[in-house]
């Protein structure tokens, strides 16, 4: 498999300018490109039908987290805008992960989004579980909320490449696992907590490695983006 299409690169900005010429120079060089809420909430599902006429596939990461008649109806309406994948959020429960499932369906029914649930955010660690009174480590919940995801209909899940391993081991090689918090060795972790390099992701088990500062924050951002493909090119991935 060609290692660019592992690489998604988070367009996290409200400024519609550099996203769209970030995605143009970048779009030869990586498999998709993710819009999040922060450029979602600023430029709509036009921003989406834009990206998604240059090449790589659009991951739409919302977290859709409400009752399941809204989420259902805003799954549809963000299958429409040409996105190709799409996070909702595992704690919304199993009619709302359903409610996804065939809200996306009938947005596209011919190839839908892929819909994968958020299990635990990379930015929160065992200090926040503990202000948070939740009674599981991390790996634990991700394990639990994979599960419901999957006998949901869903396609997959986002998850930490910690977790990656024991994700594809129990739920088989056509799981679909989008690791973010993803850092080179050389770069800082911002804002993240439970992070790993590119090459660890893929040997790990992930399907799609999300990158964000560390390509967006780049001097050249081609070659940042260039640089981790080569890192992932030849790794052996965990089935």
């Amino acid at each position: 498999m060609d290692a660019r299409e592992f690489l998604c690169v988070a367009l996290d900005s409200s400024d519609r300018g550099w996203i769209r010429s970030a995605a143009a120079a970048l779009a030869d060089h990586v498999g998709w490109l993710k819009i999040g809420l922060e450029a979602f909430s600023a430029h709509g599902p036009a921003l989406v039908e834009e990206l998604a006429g240059l090449g790589p596939k659009i991951f739409l990461d919302l977290k859709l987290h409400d009752i399941p008649a809204t989420v259902g109806r805003a799954a549809a309406n963000c299958a429409a805008s040409g996105a190709s994948m799409l996070t909702v959020h595992a704690a919304g429960g199993r009619r709302m992960l359903e409610a996804a499932v065939e809200g996306s369906r009938q947005g596209v029914r011919q190839s839908p989004p892929k819909i994968v649930a958020v299990t635990v955010l990379t930015s929160l660690d065992s200090t926040a579980f503990s202000e948070l009174r939740i009674g599981k480590t991390p790996a634990d919940l991700v394990g639990a909320w994979a599960g419901l995801a999957a006998d949901s209909g869903l396609d997959g899940v986002v998850a930490s490449a910690h977790e990656a391993a024991a994700l594809r081991r129990d739920f088989g090689e056509d799981f679909l696992i989008v690791t973010p918090g993803i850092r080179r060795a050389s770069n800082s972790t911002d804002d993240q907590r439970r992070v790993v390099t590119p090459a660890q992701a893929i040997q790990a088990g992930a399907d799609v490695v999300v990158v964000g500062r560390p390509i967006t924050g780049a001097d050249d951002l081609v070659e940042a983006a260039k640089s981790i493909v080569e890192e992932m090119t030849g790794i052996e991935r965990i089935r």
